[in-house]
């Protein structure tokens, strides 16, 4: 792995980052000679990570909006009954 300076990095970083994509390698960022961030090529475990966690977060935004529903809800059908409902009679049309 390569050390490299913010300054150094700063000046230079279209450089590094090509050469991150491209050959690979790692960089340890400094300030004043101690490691402060990894700069790292990005993996397909990376990408799979940000996937499974935009899934989660998409996941959590229905579960708030299902509860926010439910709280408000004031009907003596459940929403799966109307649904049924409605599906029938557009089918009979």
């Amino acid at each position: 792995m390569k050390e490299i300076g913010v300054r150094e990095l700063k000046s230079q970083l279209t450089n590094v980052v090509r050469t991150v994509r491209e050959a690979q390698v790692e960089y340890t960022v400094t300030v004043h000679g101690q490691p402060v961030a990894v700069l790292r090529p990005f993996t397909q475990d990376d990408a799979l990570r940000m996937q499974r966690e935009k899934i989660d977060d998409e996941l959590a935004a229905l579960d708030e909006l299902a509860q926010a529903i439910g709280s408000e809800w004031t009907s003596s059908q459940s929403g799966v009954d109307i649904l049924e409902e409605l599906r029938e009679e557009s089918s009979c049309r």
